[in-house]
């Protein structure tokens, strides 16, 4: 049976994590400038339209491995 805790936290955690996605998606357009900032590269042709949110990125890279550096700590 203790072979299967292991897997079981495993899925619990996909699962909470999944969640937390699919709630980021849902308000994702409530967050201002969000996807909008200054050096995220938007291209708007006739027929095309290319969008990469590289500063936005950035961003938010900073943010979660500042929230994550917070919560490791022992």
């Amino acid at each position: 049976m203790s072979e299967f805790s292991g897997l079981g936290k495993m899925l619990i955690l996909f699962g909470l994590t999944m969640v937390v996605i699919g709630v980021l998606l849902v308000f994702m357009h409530k967050v201002p400038y969000l996807g909008k900032l200054p050096g995220d590269i938007y291209v708007q042709r006739k027929n095309f339209t290319f969008y990469f949110p590289i500063v936005t990125s950035v961003v938010l890279s900073i943010i979660l491995s500042l929230v994550f550096c917070l919560f490791n700590r022992k």
